[in-house]
């Protein structure tokens, strides 16, 4: 039984390790040069596999698709991926924030023995192969065979396989391979499919930074602040942590997030606006009362830092947004202090995004898994409609996904040879 593969990013790498150690021919197809090209570049600072928390807990940070992965991460979650590298020979640890690594931080001797397993269970790799579907209407069908077609560097070529599993990405950094492309390619097979958006990404503020801020203090950090937002729907976000200062507007992982439930409701309001939080370790009461005290011939600069300790981006990002009047109004600075508006007017492009929204929705799946629209096909990764924070949740999923697009592949009736395979313990 051939099975085909289209992209090599993890989720594809995963449903092709299941697939081959159930006796599949799996074919891997993939634009690029090479496989796991974004997964190199998340490890380029210390590759992040997944997080220690509490499973309920870990689960609910996939927010409204938590439902429609659960099935999946019960079956391979945060602690399957620990067994899963460790059986590559990759130990890991849990760090202080809770998130998993392996020992030496690097992605790419996992990648290199992932490979190398994978070549042992007879997996064929095509790379610089871009598919392209059929003409008209995407890929073709044949009976209970699929056509794929692919533009190689020896000319178009159609590949002819038992089953499927779409494995495309999102559309964040499409120079190392996920582009979006295939949104339009399903739409025209009737695949329901949401256009895709950015997801952990950046926001511009409304009317940008003025120029000495922008000039001093992008690429400086917000450390131990603290945001809160709440949308349109009633959806509350809160917490500490840190964030960074672009050149238009603000980025980091505490905005990232946030940066879903800001990304909608920018969507529905043209803008959205988070209160900022500058001294979270303190109270409303003690910033009010250090303002309120008599600085005598200390300027407010010295005032601000000696009583609270506010210097440096945060104390230039009130100067930026309040009045010279509101800086003068101790109720008022203190006010700020603890809650400043942060208008944000746009996101980020989402070829600038870690990752994206949108995609196949769930929906499109029928009871088994496999597309509705098209019975021998499965989808994994980031092509499916979930959103995840940064810290191990995104990698996670991935893999989870690619686990269960092959297990579907395996027990779909649309594939009764395969099925019959599986269960016949080949």
């Amino acid at each position: 039984m051939n099975v085909a593969i289209v992209g090599g990013g993890p989720a594809g790498l995963m449903a092709a390790e299941v697939l081959s150690r159930a006796g599949a021919q799996v074919d891997l197809f993939d634009a690029m040069p090479s496989v796991g090209r974004k997964f190199l570049l998340a490890g380029r600072g210390g590759l992040n596999l997944t997080h220690s928390e509490p499973f309920e807990l870990f689960l609910q940070r996939f927010g409204e698709r938590s439902e429609q992965l659960a099935p999946m991460l019960r079956v391979f979650g945060p602690e399957q991926v620990c067994m899963w590298a460790q059986g590559l020979g990759i130990a890991t640890f849990v760090g202080s924030s809770g998130r998993v690594f392996p020992t030496d931080m690097k992605a790419a001797p996992l990648l290199r023995a992932w490979l190398h397993r994978l070549r042992v269970h007879g997996v064929r790799f095509h790379m610089r192969h871009r598919w392209r579907g059929a003409p008209d209407a995407g890929p073709d069908m044949r009976g209970a065979r699929t056509l794929l077609h692919f533009d190689t560097p020896a000319g178009p070529l159609v590949h002819e396989a038992d089953a499927v599993v779409l494995a495309l990405g999102g559309g964040s950094w499409p120079r190392l391979g996920s582009d979006g492309a295939w949104v339009p390619w399903l739409q025209a097979r009737g695949v329901a499919a949401d256009p895709l958006r950015p997801a952990n990404c950046g926001f511009d503020v409304v009317q940008g930074w003025s120029p000495y801020f922008s000039e001093r203090f992008a690429g400086k950090p917000f450390k131990s602040v603290a945001i809160s937002f709440v949308d349109a729907r009633g959806r509350r976000f809160a917490r500490k942590g840190e964030f960074v200062a672009t050149a238009t507007g603000v980025e980091g992982s505490l905005i990232y997030a946030a940066s879903g439930l800001l990304r909608d409701q920018i969507a529905l309001d043209g803008g959205a606006t988070f209160l900022l939080d500058l001294l979270p370790d303190r109270s409303a009461e003690q910033v009010s009362a250090a303002v309120a005290h008599p600085r005598g011939a200390r300027s407010l600069a010295s005032h601000l830092k000696s009583r609270l300790g506010l210097e440096g981006i945060k104390s230039a990002l009130l100067h930026e947004l309040l009045t010279r009047e509101q800086m003068h109004e101790p109720a008022r600075l203190a006010e700020a202090i603890k809650a400043l508006p942060i208008r944000l007017a746009a996101p980020r492009p989402i070829e600038e995004a870690i990752s994206s929204a949108g995609g196949v929705r769930f929906e499109a799946l029928d009871a088994h898994g496999m597309l509705a629209s098209w019975p021998t096909v499965a989808c994994a990764g980031e092509m499916l409609d979930w959103e995840a924070p940064t810290g191990g949740y995104l990698l996670t999923a991935c893999l989870s996904s690619g686990v269960a697009a092959a297990q579907c592949l395996l027990l779909s009736p649309a594939v009764p040879t395969l099925a019959a395979q599986a269960k016949s313990g080949a």
